[in-house]
């Protein structure tokens, strides 16, 4: 059974979503982030999930 220790996430600055992706670790992702958009902060999507689903989300996400 494969891990399901990756989180998806929408990072927003008020209610609009700047950027979303997947990560291992919410906390030093948003600090990242925070480097080019202070204001914003990441809201999870979701459960944990496998990598490989977490990067198919991310794949739609691209594309919209």
């Amino acid at each position: 059974m494969k891990p399901r220790n990756t989180y998806k996430y929408d990072f927003k600055i008020t209610n609009k979503i700047v950027h979303s992706g997947i990560t291992k670790n919410l906390e030093r992702r948003e600090i990242e982030h925070q480097q080019k958009w202070p204001k914003g902060h990441i809201v999870q999507v979701g459960n944990k999930t496998t990598r490989g689903a977490a990067e198919a989300w991310e794949e739609t996400k691209q594309k919209s």
